[in-house]
Order: C-alpha cells, then sequence, then structure tokens
C-alpha cells in the first residue's frame, strides 16, 4: 500500500487534511514550522484577531474529525442572519428561519479552529515534524517524492501542499499561478461591545469599500474595513480612542458602546493556481486559490477542498497515483474559480462608483430580498447545504 503521506503546513486546512487522511488509514507526516500545543491555545485568554465564518458545511466536517466539540466547549458566536446594503433602506437579508434551520453559521477564531483539530492529532497516526529546517528541494523518482530541508529530508508516496497564498511547495513542484493583488488592503479590529450577543452579520458597501461587523463570544466583536492601502496604513497609526473616532463617522451605529482594543492590516490578494497537481504533489486551501474574503467563503472552500481529495483518494492502493488527483483537480478547480469569480464581480460592481450604478445597486439587492426560491438556493449554497461529505 503507497498510503504515505507529507502535509506541508499544520494551519486549519493542513491539520483537517491530515485528520481526514489519517481516518482513512494513511500515514500522516506534518511539516509544522509553527507547532501549537493545543491545551494552551484553547486556555489562552487572549482573543484572536483573525477570525474565520464557518458555514455548516465545514460544521459537519469538524464534527467529523473530532474537533467540533472541542469548539463548541471554547469561544464561538453562531450567526442566524446575515445583512449586505448599501442603504438601508435596500437590504438583502437572509435568516436560517427562511430555509428551516437553526443558523446559519459561527464565527470563530483562527486558533480556536486549528487548536481543536491539533488536538485530536494523538488519536491517529499523524507525526508533526519541526525543526527539519527550510524547505529546499522537491524530486519525484521510483513512484516516491523527497522533500529536502535544510537539516534533513523526507519521502512519501504524496505530498499535500497546505502552506498558504506563498506556498513553497507548489513553486518547486513547478506549479505556476495566475492572480493579482487588489488596490485596496483589509483592516480587522477587534472590539469590545456593550451589548447582548449579537447574531447578525453584515456587510455595508460605502464608496471606499465595504465595512462589515462579526460577532464573535459576547462581549466581543470583529469589525472588517477595506481602503486603499495608503489611508489603512495611516489609520493604524492612531490610538485606539482616535480609531474608534474613525469608526464612528464611517460604520453604521452599532449595537451598543465599545472599545478598541486591537487591529491589524493585510492585503488581499486573488491568486489560483494553473494546476492542482503534478508529480505526486497536490495542493489544498490558499495554495491553490487566495480569494477576497468578501463573503467569508476562503477557509470553507479550503474545508471543502479537504473533503473532496479525501473522498478521491479513499480505498486508492496508491494514494500519489494521477487518477485520484486528476479527479480530485476536475472537481475542485473550476469550483473554486466559480467562486473567485462571483466573489470579483460583486467587489468590483460595489466598488465601481460610475453615475446611476448606485441606484442600480440599491435595486438589485431590493429585489434579490424579494427573489424567494432563488435567494434561499442561494443561501444554501453558502452554507454549504447542498454538497455532501460522502
Amino acid at each position: 500500500m503507497k498510503n504515505e503521506v507529507i502535509i506541508v503546513g499544520g494551519g486549519m486546512v493542513g491539520a483537517a487534511m491530515a485528520i481526514k487522511l489519517a481516518q482513512q488509514g494513511a500515514r500522516v507526516n506534518i511539516v509544522e514550522q509553527h507547532p501549537i500545543d493545543a491545551d494552551a491555545v484553547l486556555s489562552d485568554p487572549e482573543i484572536d484577531i483573525r477570525v474565520s465564518a464557518i458555514n455548516r458545511f465545514s460544521e459537519q466536517l469538524f464534527s467529523q474529525l473530532g474537533a467540533w466539540p472541542i469548539i463548541q466547549s471554547h469561544r464561538h458566536a453562531v450567526y442566524r442572519r446575515l445583512a449586505a446594503f448599501e442603504s438601508a433602506a435596500h437590504t438583502l437579508t437572509f435568516s436560517a428561519d427562511e430555509i428551516n434551520q437553526s443558523h446559519l453559521g459561527h464565527i470563530i477564531e483562527n486558533k480556536v479552529i486549528q487548536a481543536a483539530l491539533w488536538s485530536q492529532f494523538s488519536q491517529y497516526d499523524i507525526t508533526v515534524h519541526s525543526d527539519l529546517g527550510e524547505l529546499i528541494s522537491l524530486n519525484t523518482a521510483d513512484e516516491r517524492v523527497t522533500l529536502t530541508f535544510s537539516n534533513t529530508s523526507l519521502s512519501a508516496d504524496l505530498v499535500i501542499g497546505a502552506d498558504g497564498a506563498q506556498s513553497k511547495t507548489r513553486t518547486l513542484a513547478g506549479i505556476g499561478v495566475t492572480g493579482w493583488q487588489y488596490q485596496q488592503h483589509c483592516m480587522g479590529i477587534l472590539i469590545k461591545l456593550d451589548a447582548e450577543q449579537q447574531d447578525i452579520t453584515w456587510q455595508q458597501f460605502q464608496s471606499t469599500g465595504p465595512v462589515a461587523f462579526l460577532p464573535l463570544q459576547a462581549p466581543y466583536a470583529n469589525l472588517i474595513w477595506y481602503h486603499q492601502g495608503e489611508t489603512l496604513d495611516k489609520l493604524k497609526q492612531l490610538t485606539p480612542a482616535q480609531l474608534k473616532q474613525e469608526i464612528l463617522a464611517v460604520y453604521p451605529t452599532l449595537a451598543g458602546e465599545f472599545e478598541v482594543l486591537r487591529h491589524a492590516v493585510f492585503p488581499l490578494t486573488r491568486q489560483h493556481a494553473n494546476q492542482y497537481f503534478a508529480d505526486r504533489v497536490v495542493l489544498i486551501g490558499d495554495s491553490a486559490h487566495a480569494i477576497n474574503p468578501l463573503a467569508g467563503q476562503g477557509v470553507n472552500l479550503g474545508f471543502k477542498d479537504v473533503v473532496e481529495l479525501a473522498k478521491c483518494l479513499h480505498n486508492q492502493s496508491d494514494l500519489g497515483a494521477v487518477a485520484g488527483l486528476a479527479q480530485y483537480q476536475q472537481q475542485r478547480k473550476r469550483a473554486n474559480l466559480l467562486m473567485m469569480s462571483a466573489m470579483d464581480a460583486c467587489y468590483l460592481g460595489f466598488s465601481n462608483q460610475a453615475k446611476g450604478l448606485s441606484w442600480i445597486r440599491q435595486r438589485m439587492l431590493g429585489l434579490a430580498n424579494r427573489s424567494g426560491p432563488i435567494k434561499k438556493q442561494v443561501l444554501k449554497y453558502a452554507m454549504g447545504e447542498t454538497e455532501t461529505m460522502s
């Protein structure tokens, strides 16, 4: 059986991939330069400014991997409503009640997700390598793939690149990318909100870019602010009190009084691998596709990669064989490209301030809000309800 795997990158998607393949009987090695102590992370009271909107498909995956009960016992916030608007009079609102569900998803700190997944490693044939040094080369010969690091080397039947948008694995495998940097950047702002637990996440489209509200477990929340990079560079130099005044001048009224705790600025990248596999190397998550985070679909697409790749490799006598990897690429590459293009169209459409376009956008939002079955189908797709784990 050729069932030994190396996963480069132990973040949320890489960790989920490790457990999923280990459950199917693979021997998994994770290469992660920054390993974590799951218990220490889960007991850390500091709130992570990096958060993800996890849809119901990803929740189901976490349940299969044994991580969901861990997440539920730590910090998370359920959201039951999602709204998008340019003006309050024309708001597109999605509600769990419309599709007879209890909720649409959860907002969870990235470090909590990662730690909950890492806490499951000890139950499986998963080995974490953290002291290998810099990844130098990748070579395939005799149906094995070898990664050479500055300190040693590792070989396996399959290498999975889960090392992010700047993937060294992808580069060494000779896989190119297409994409660009968006003109705008994104600021994440952690606030302490004097209000009851919020169950709605919303985005308002403004002339300078969207602003958004993500509820965390009370009393915390996360604000997202899109703007030109130079503007956000100036804003990040402000004191918390000064930044609060800027927020009050730009944002819709929040649910209560708030205090700015921390903030960070992130560049926005659109990037797609030209292919998802080559010579016993396959890409998942941001290594394969980096998407505009406008609708919070990025990491959920990565978890869909995990499920599909595991499905394509299940019961294969050779995990690195072309057939399974080609099937995975066929299933995920087009679907990811479709979502990326939809997010770009939305981003460009709502960032364009051409005369008369604002009126059209507002009418379109109002029409979409009354679209009945179409609206429900869009909501189910965003939640992952149209796809199955099997």
